[in-house]
């Protein structure tokens, strides 16, 4: 392709037109704009911003270009993803577009310093060579597992001002980095296996004493089923109104998503609750097949209750329990995850301590374990990660 020739190209994109309205193509046609017009500093100038705007995505030209396509949300990916027969005039429009991306992916460092004339240095990038089209071709057959748009390179999500944004550093954790409790662990994985499989998955609770790793078993749940399609969102208890908007949202999306609410609980008079209440039914306006609740919690019973409420002069008191407790019901899987014992808080201890090569005798990593708990007020997960991390530090600072 002649140089001359791209921007006019990028300009002619139709599927694919926000990557040509991306910093990085942009920056490009304008370097290219400003070789005809003899001035060399502003070539320079134009050249440095477009490898500012590579390099801030990675060093290879022709890798953007692919995952910028592959993330690309666009009229032809959406209608791969639900199943929709697509144009023709449709997919010859795409073709051509893949073969430009494909050309303009090829152009060497020196084919774009050489055009500048220019003495000095300038940074060069790489471009890898592979087959553009058939690349992007079996990337989407696997749609339903790699995902489109922000789903494409991110695997955890929030919720702002009703919009889905990716989480920046996401938590990493792996199901093998978490030890004790493997028959909860148990539960989770099957139940969200069975979501990936696109077979009845239950709304979990996943309820008991702080620091049992309640959290962390669903962030690495997560993470172990990234690979099959599986997102998470998460969501705060305030933002619960939001979720029949983001389930229609997700609906025809070909992924899978967990729908993360953490820590929850309710004051017996919060809005929050009918909403959530609404959600668990399993009413027709907010059911998607592809959407599970997963929820953690301190209380089994997700209604902070006083004795008053016990002793109250309702006529239908009894009803009016039924309701307090209704919401917990209406998860399809609870699981309670209990202090531990001291002989499994000390095995989670052994286990932490293998893992980040911690040097210590036995009896007396056993000793200080159960002095950290003592100073902790209680044993946990959590205190058992907290105490291995003030070994590990004690031990690298001798």
């Amino acid at each position: 392709m002649d140089l001359k020739e791209i921007p006019v190209k990028l300009s002619s994109l139709v599927i694919f037109r926000s990557i040509a309205q991306s910093e990085v193509m942009t920056a490009l046609s304008d370097y290219i704009r400003t070789l005809g017009n003899g001035n060399t500093e502003d070539s320079v100038k134009a050249y440095s911003s477009f490898i500012e705007a590579l390099y801030s995505h990675g060093f290879d030209l022709s890798k953007y270009l692919l995952n910028a396509a592959v993330a690309d949300e666009n009229q032809y990916v959406l209608l791969r993803s639900t199943g929709t027969e697509i144009p023709y005039i449709v997919k010859e429009c795409v073709a051509n577009e893949l073969d430009t991306l494909s050309q303009i992916a090829k152009i060497t460092p020196e084919e774009l310093i050489g055009a500048c004339k220019y003495d000095g240095f300038l940074p060069q990038f790489y471009n890898s060579d592979f087959n553009f089209s058939a690349e992007y071709a079996r990337r989407i057959l696997d749609v339903h597992r790699n995902g489109y748009g922000i789903y494409a390179h991110n695997v955890m999500f929030n919720v702002r001002d009703g919009e889905i944004v990716p989480v920046k550093s996401a938590d990493e954790t792996r199901i093998e980095a978490l030890f004790g409790y493997e028959n909860e662990r148990r539960q989770v994985i099957d139940n969200t296996r069975a979501l990936v499989e696109g077979l009845p998955a239950s709304n979990i609770l996943l309820c008991g004493d702080a620091g049992t790793g309640k959290s962390s078993t669903v962030k690495a749940v997560t993470n172990m089923f990234a690979a099959d399609g599986v997102r998470l969102i998460e969501f705060r208890k305030d933002q619960l109104r939001d979720l029949p908007a983001v389930m229609e949202q997700l609906r025809t999306n070909p992924l899978k998503f967990i729908l993360f609410i953490d820590d929850l609980s309710f004051n017996k008079n919060d809005d929050n609750f009918s909403a959530l209440k609404a959600i668990l039914e399993g009413s027709a306006s907010v059911c998607a097949s592809n959407t599970v609740i997963y929820a953690t919690s301190n209380r089994r019973h997700l209604i902070k209750e006083t004795f008053a409420d016990r002793d109250s002069d309702d006529v239908h008191r009894r009803d009016t329990m039924q309701e307090l407790l209704s919401l917990s019901d209406r998860f399809g899987l609870t699981i309670l995850f209990q202090t531990p014992n001291k002989q499994l808080y000390l095995e989670i201890v052994h286990n932490l301590a293998k893992g980040k090569k911690i040097e210590l005798d036995e009896a007396e990593l056993d000793t200080r374990a159960e002095a950290f708990a003592l100073k902790k007020g209680s044993r946990s997960a959590r205190a058992a990660e907290q105490f291995t991390d003030m070994l590990l530090t004690e031990q690298n600072l001798k």
